[in-house]
C-alpha cells in the first residue's frame, strides 16, 4: 500500500463534500454569495483532522509530527486540485453566467477573468490546507509536559512555567 493512499482517499471524500455543498447552494441560488464559502473550511478541516487522526492510529508509537503534517497537507492539496478542477468546469462550461453574479461589481473596476477567479480558489484552498494541517497537528503532537520532563527540569533547577 502506497504511503499516500489514505490521504488520497480522504482528499476524494473532501472534494466530494465540497462539490456537493457547492451544488446544494446552487440549487437555492446561494452559490454566488461568498460568505457561504466559509463552510468550506469546516469540510476541509474535518477531512484533514480525520486523516491526521487515522495516520496516528495506523502508525501508533512510531507516529511523528512530519507524518501527520505531510498527510494533512497532501490530502488538502489534492482535494483543492479536484475542487478547483470542478469549479473551472462549472464556471467555464456548465454555468458561464455564474461569474457575472459572483464578481459582477468588481468586473467594472478590475479586469477580473475566469482564470483569476480559479487561481484565487486554488490559492485559498492551498493556504487553508497548510494552516489547518499545522493547527490540527498541535492536537496530535506528543506533549513535553510530562512528569519525566518536570523531574528533569526540577533536577536542573529550571521550571516549565519560567
Amino acid at each position: 500500500m502506497s504511503r499516500f493512499t489514505m490521504p488520497i482517499r480522504f482528499a476524494i471524500a473532501m472534494a466530494a463534500g465540497l462539490i456537493a455543498y457547492f451544488l446544494i447552494l446552487s440549487l437555492f441560488d446561494l452559490h454566488t454569495q461568498v460568505l457561504f464559502s466559509l463552510f468550506n473550511g469546516v469540510i476541509v478541516g474535518f477531512g484533514i483532522f480525520e486523516v491526521i487522526k487515522y495516520t496516528k492510529i495506523r502508525k501508533g508509537a512510531s507516529f511523528s509530527y512530519s507524518d501527520g503534517l505531510v498527510n494533512g497537507v497532501v490530502s488538502g492539496f489534492i482535494a483543492t486540485l479536484l475542487f478547483t478542477g470542478f469549479f473551472a468546469l462549472y464556471a467555464g462550461n456548465i454555468n458561464p453566467e455564474f461569474l457575472d453574479g459572483m464578481i459582477g461589481p468588481w468586473q467594472k473596476t478590475y479586469n477580473t477573468s475566469i482564470g483569476a477567479v480559479i487561481f484565487t480558489v486554488a490559492i485559498c484552498g492551498f493556504a487553508s490546507a497548510i494552516c489547518l494541517a499545522l493547527c490540527f497537528m498541535q492536537l496530535f503532537k506528543p506533549s513535553w509536559n510530562t512528569q519525566g520532563t518536570n523531574k528533569i527540569l526540577k533536577d536542573r533547577g529550571d521550571s516549565i512555567r519560567g
